[in-house]
């Protein structure tokens, strides 16, 4: 997901999005952990849109005060 993309969301919104992220980060943890995922690229992947998303919802948080 592109920071554009997440910039223009609200603050509930991007709660939302990093708590998705997080549940399919998880699963795909899960699925490599089983032996189930061929591309493990998706999870680093995953784990920098989790940190884009947390550093946007931080700055519009801050923003807001």
């Amino acid at each position: 997901m592109k920071a554009s993309e997440l910039r223009a969301k609200d603050v509930a919104a991007l709660e939302k999005e990093v708590t998705d992220l997080l549940k399919a980060h998880f699963g795909l943890r899960m699925q490599k952990a089983t032996q189930q995922l061929t591309n493990t690229t998706v999870l680093g992947n995953t784990r920098r849109d989790i940190a884009r998303a947390k550093t946007i919802l931080a700055e519009k948080k801050g923003a807001a005060k």
